[in-house]
């Protein structure tokens, strides 16, 4: 299937497994595929999330929030409560050594390569599904877009937690308004 994709698809596809691995993450999720597209400024995909208000380092700081680590919003709340979290990251590292709160590398398996999530597996052929309907012969970020917004797994609830009208987003996909 990926050899139908284009230069920019095949480049996110590389680019989220390097989000993956920067995040300590030891699966690429559709979460990632969003990032990478996301990050790209010459894709029309990476135009239309652009278009749609959204900010890379906004994206990224929410999907860092999905995969448990806390904002300072999150850390403000706690401290309401009376947790001090340097307090505790401190005591941990005191008993189990520095880092230990830190998430480790992910695995690697066949060849350094991290493996798809179900959903992110489920995406791409969404995505193969996408540009079949819309009679194109490659699949392309919009493609790959396209099923991030069909599936609503953590890629669509990243876009949905940071206001985008994924409605109007998959409008602008569909009819070129992106390009």
């Amino acid at each position: 299937m990926f050899e139908r994709f284009t230069r920019p698809a095949r480049d996110a596809v590389t680019a989220a497994q390097t989000y993956a691995t920067e995040l300590g993450h030891d699966r690429i999720g559709d979460d990632h595929l969003l990032l990478a597209i996301g990050s790209g400024s010459e894709s029309s995909a990476a135009r239309a999330l652009a278009g749609a208000g959204v900010d890379s380092a906004a994206l990224k700081a929410e999907v860092e929030r999905a995969h448990g680590r806390l904002g300072d919003d999150d850390a403000d709340a706690l401290s309401t409560l009376g947790i001090d979290l340097d307090a505790v990251r401190s005591k941990v590292e005191e008993v189990f050594g520095a880092g230990a709160l830190d998430s480790g590398k992910p695995r690697r398996r066949f060849g350094g390569h991290i493996p798809f999530t179900k959903d992110a597996k489920k995406v791409l052929e969404l995505s193969l599904r996408e540009a079949i309907r819309l009679e194109d012969r490659s699949i392309g970020t919009e493609h790959i877009l396209l099923g991030i917004l069909r599936a609503e797994g953590e890629g669509h609830a990243a876009l949905r937690a940071l206001g985008v009208d994924v409605t109007a987003l998959r409008s602008a996909l569909e009819h070129g308004k992106a390009a």
